[in-house]
C-alpha cells in the first residue's frame, strides 16, 4: 500500500510550484451547517448540523468518490467521538475525539495541518478515497461545521487514505514558519533563481518599473519595503504586474495587496503578508513571454521603496493558468445583495480571499453575521455559516476568540474593534482551491439575514485564470480608508480597563431594571478614599485618527451615585457632573469635557471626586462612552 504521503491529493498541498496548475476536479464543493431557510440558525440549534442521523450518530459527509476532503472547520469541537469511513467499510479507519483532530496530538492529523486560534478550529489533512467517505460523529447533537471537497470524474486513479507515518518536513517547511522565504517551494524543483534588486524614488504621480523580463519564465518571490513608505489610508500607491503584454493581471493598492487592513499592516500568512519591515509574496507567477511589474504613485509627495524580485526562466506551461488579483470595494454595500468578491469568467481557481469590512455604526459588527456563497460554472456549491467562519475563525467579539488582530499560516483575523464598526479576515486555499471551468462568482452577505445591513467593504481576491482578471484601475477617490467621526465604547461588554481604584473600591457589571427596561453598566462602587486620593476608573478607548474629541457618558443615575470628574495629567478637565437620582434612570449623553487624543489607545480618567448630600454611596455605573471628532 502507498503511504499517506505518495497518495494522490498531499502534492496539491505541499507542492507550492503547482499552484497555478489547473484543477482537475470534476466539482467543487463543501458541506456545512447552514441555515437551509435563509435564516441565521448556521450552527447554533443544531438543526441543520447533519445530513442524517444513524442510531446513535450524526453524520455530516456522505461522499461518493473519487474525491479528496481538504478543509474541515469548527468552532464547536467536542470530546464526542469522530469517525471516517472509507470506500463502504463498515469500521471506521479513524476514530478520535472531535477536538483531538485539531490538536496536533493524532498521527495522522499533525500541526501545522491542523491548528485552531482566533475561536476556529481547521484540518487541512488530505483524506482521499476511491469510492466514497462518510464522515459521522456519535453525538446527540454537534453544531457549526464545515467540509470542504473535490470529486473527480469515474476512473481518476485516486488511493484512498492511508494512516501511515507522515513525513513532515515538507509540511513545516510550508506552513511551519510565517514570514519565511519559501521562493525555493514556488519555484519548479532544479530550477535556478535569479535574484534582482530595485531601490526606486518615486516622484508624485508617476509610475516606475521595479522589473522587467524578455522571454518566458516565473515569479516566485516579491518583497518590498519599507512598510512605513507604504502604509497609507488613502490607499495612493498601486501595484500594476503585466504579463505577456496583455491587460494587467494584478492592478491592486499596493498595501492591500499584501494584506494591509485600513491602511496598515495587518497579516503574516505563509504566502503573503508582513514580517518586520518587508512585505512579502510567494505566490508562483508564471509567463510565457514577458513580465512587468510596477508602482503608480498618486501621492502627492515622493516615495523611495526597495524590492527584491525572485524568478525562473522557467515558462508557463500550456497547463498552467496566469495569476492575478481582483481588489474590489463597495461603499456602501447594496440592500438585499451580498457583497461580491469576484464574479468571472473562464477556467482558473481562487487561492486567496483577504476582506476588511467596515459597519457605519460605532459598536455595531452586526454584519459579520453573514455568510460566504460560492457560485462554480452556475451551481451554488458552497455555502457558509458565518463571515469570520470563511476565515477559520468563530465567535465574534469574544474574549480570546475572534476579537484581536491574529495570523496563522492560511488564515487568520485583520483585527476587530467594535467601536470602530471593523473587522476582517484573510484566508489562503491549497488543496481547498475553487477550481471552476467556465464561470465563478464568490460573494458574501452583510448581515445575518436579507443583506439588510449598509456596510464598507473592500476586498483582495488571488487566483489564477485563463485570462486577465484585473479589471480598470479604481479612482483614488473611491480607494481611501473612510474613519467613523463618531465611536461608541460599550461599557457593559468589551470596553478595556487600564485601571480603577487601588483600595475600598470594586468593579462589578450589573443589571438594573429600569421601568420595563433592564439596563446592563460596569459599576464602580467605593467607600472612604483610595490610596492616592479620589477613586477613579481609567477606560482605554481607541481612536482611528489623533485630534480633539468630546468625550460623553451615558450613565446610570441612582440614589447612590458620585459626582464624576474627567481628568488628564492630574488636571480636572471640566466641571464634575452629579449622577444622583432618587430612583435608578438612564442618562441621556453627558458631556464630560474635551480631550486632544492621539491616534490608537488612550487612557481616560474618571474621577469621582464627591457625592451629593443625598447619595447614599460613591457609585459610578457606566453605560457607555462615546467620542465625537471635533
Amino acid at each position: 500500500m502507498l503511504s499517506w504521503a505518495q497518495s494522490p491529493g498531499i502534492d496539491d498541498v505541499i507542492r507550492l510550484d503547482r499552484l497555478p496548475t489547473f484543477k482537475n476536479s470534476a466539482r467543487v464543493a463543501s458541506v456545512s451547517s447552514y441555515d437551509r431557510t435563509g435564516g441565521n440558525d448556521d450552527g447554533f440549534s443544531g438543526k441543520y448540523s447533519f445530513v442524517r442521523q444513524e442510531a446513535d450518530t450524526l453524520v455530516l459527509a456522505d461522499l461518493k468518490g473519487p474525491g479528496v476532503i481538504w478543509r474541515i472547520w469548527t468552532p464547536t469541537p467536542t470530546e464526542d467521538t469522530l469517525e471516517f469511513l472509507f470506500d463502504g467499510e463498515s469500521t471506521p479507519r479513524i476514530a478520535l475525539k472531535y477536538l483531538d483532530l485539531f490538536l496536533g496530538k493524532h498521527p495522522a492529523f499533525p500541526s501545522p495541518f491542523t491548528g485552531f486560534g482566533a475561536g476556529g478550529y481547521y484540518c487541512y489533512v488530505p483524506l482521499p478515497f476511491a469510492k466514497s467517505c462518510v464522515v459521522r460523529i456519535r453525538a446527540p447533537k454537534t453544531q457549526f461545521y464545515q467540509i470542504n471537497y473535490s470529486l473527480y470524474d469515474q476512473g481518476t486513479p485516486i488511493t484512498t487514505f492511508d494512516s501511515q507515518a507522515i513525513a513532515l518536513d515538507k509540511v513545516r517547511q510550508l506552513l511551519g514558519k510565517p514570514g519565511a522565504d519559501l521562493s525555493g517551494m514556488a519555484a519548479t524543483p532544479g530550477s535556478r533563481i535569479t535574484h534582482t534588486v530595485a531601490s526606486k524614488r518615486i516622484a508624485p504621480y508617476t509610475t516606475v518599473p521595479l522589473f522587467n523580463s524578455e522571454g518566458g519564465g516565473r515569479i516566485v518571490g516579491l518583497r518590498i519595503s519599507p512598510t512605513t513608505a507604504i502604509a497609507s489610508k488613502q490607499r495612493d500607491l498601486l501595484l500594476r504586474i503585466t504579463f505577456d503584454g496583455q491587460e494587467p493581471s494584478v492592478l491592486c493598492p499596493l498595501g492591500d495587496f499584501f494584506g494591509y487592513s485600513w491602511g496598515e499592516p495587518a497579516m503574516q500568512s505563509a504566502l503573503l503578508g508582513t514580517s518586520g519591515d518587508t512585505n512579502y509574496c510567494y505566490f508562483p507567477m508564471p509567463f510565457r513571454k514577458s513580465a512587468s511589474i510596477e508602482v503608480i504613485s498618486e501621492r502627492s509627495a515622493p516615495v523611495q521603496l526597495h524590492a527584491e524580485i525572485l524568478h525562473t526562466n522557467e515558462a508557463q506551461k500550456d497547463n498552467e493558468g496566469q495569476f492575478g488579483v481582483v481588489w474590489r470595494r463597495e461603499n456602501p454595500t447594496r440592500l438585499g445583495e451580498p457583497f461580491t468578491f469576484v464574479d468571472l469568467q473562464g477556467r482558473g481557481h481562487i487561492v486567496g480571499l483577504v476582506l476588511q469590512s467596515q459597519g457605519f455604526e460605532s459598536g455595531k459588527t452586526l454584519f459579520f453575521e453573514g455568510d460566504d456563497q460560492t457560485t462554480i460554472d452556475g451551481e451554488l456549491v458552497i455555502h457558509g455559516t458565518g463571515s469570520e467562519d470563511l476565515f477559520n475563525g468563530g465567535w465574534y467579539d469574544v474574549p480570546d476568540r475572534w476579537e484581536k488582530r491574529l495570523s496563522f499560516p492560511l488564515s487568520g483575523c485583520l483585527g476587530y474593534a467594535k467601536p470602530l464598526g471593523r473587522t476582517g479576515g484573510y484566508r489562503f486555499f491549497l488543496g481547498d482551491a475553487y477550481a471552476f471551468r467556465q464561470s465563478i462568482k464568490q460573494t458574501i452577505e452583510h448581515a445575518g439575514e436579507g443583506n439588510s445591513i449598509l456596510t464598507d467593504y473592500a476586498a483582495v481576491t488571488y487566483l489564477y485564470s485563463d485570462r486577465p482578471a484585473a479589471g480598470p484601475a479604481p479612482a483614488l477617490d473611491t480607494r481611501a480608508v473612510v474613519d467613523l467621526t463618531e465611536l461608541i465604547f460599550p461599557a457593559t461588554w468589551q470596553l478595556p480597563i487600564y485601571a480603577w481604584s487601588f483600595d475600598n473600591g470594586s468593579l462589578t457589571r450589573k443589571k438594573t431594571k429600569v421601568g420595563n427596561e433592564e439596563v446592563r453598566s460596569l459599576s464602580l462602587s467605593a467607600a472612604g478614599t483610595d490610596w492616592f486620593g479620589h477613586h477613579f476608573l481609567s477606560p482605554v478607548v481607541e481612536v482611528p485618527v489623533g485630534g480633539r474629541y468630546a468625550i460623553f457618558v451615558e450613565v446610570l443615575k441612582g440614589p447612590d451615585q458620585a459626582i464624576v470628574r474627567l481628568f488628564h495629567n492630574e488636571n480636572p478637565v471640566a466641571e464634575g457632573v452629579d449622577f444622583y437620582s432618587v430612583e435608578p434612570v438612564r442618562s441621556n449623553r453627558v458631556l464630560m469635557g474635551h480631550l486632544d487624543l492621539a491616534e490608537g489607545r488612550n487612557n481616560l480618567m474618571f474621577k469621582l471626586t464627591g457625592k451629593n448630600a443625598k447619595s447614599a454611596g460613591l457609585g459610578f455605573d457606566l453605560i457607555s462612552i462615546a467620542l465625537t471628532k471635533e
